[in-house]
């Protein structure tokens, strides 16, 4: 136990990445227990084609007019509380929530699984993997 301590003692920068690196890990798979289910870009495109799933981008206005999946509805996650009663129609069906990364979408979810939604379904990589993926994106 003493060398652990002069470790740390001797290298806290290296210690504190760990720690970071070790909560980072730790908040992911916390999040996979959230029971909202990630899909591939590919695994949503099917959604999408089936025709009953809605796309939700909860980035910014800006960030959404650069570019976002067709017929995606906007609802920045910083305003979801306030705009909730424009999703109560979609509460029975299947809903892929994405941002740019991924990270936004996982709050996102969250509040929208306390709100009874149940359909979830979490965008892996968000937009940034969905471009990746050469999948179409559109700017309006």
């Amino acid at each position: 136990m003493s060398q652990f301590v002069e470790f740390v003692g001797n290298h806290p920068m290296l210690f504190m990445a760990f720690a970071i690196t070790l909560g980072f890990l730790a908040y992911t798979e916390f999040s996979r227990f959230t029971g909202v289910k990630s899909l591939s870009p590919y695994e949503a495109t099917q959604l999408l084609n089936d025709g009953d799933a809605i796309f939700l981008d909860v980035r910014d206005d800006a960030e959404f007019k650069k570019g976002h999946v067709i017929d995606a509805t906007n609802v920045p996650v910083s305003a979801l509380d306030k705009r909730l009663h424009e999703l109560e129609k979609y509460k029975s069906r299947d809903i892929v929530v994405y941002c740019e990364s991924g990270m936004r979408s996982q709050k996102a979810t969250a509040k929208l699984k306390k709100s009874g939604f149940e359909k979830l379904h979490n965008l892996a990589g968000g937009l940034g993997a969905w471009e990746k993926a050469s999948l179409p994106v559109v700017t309006k």
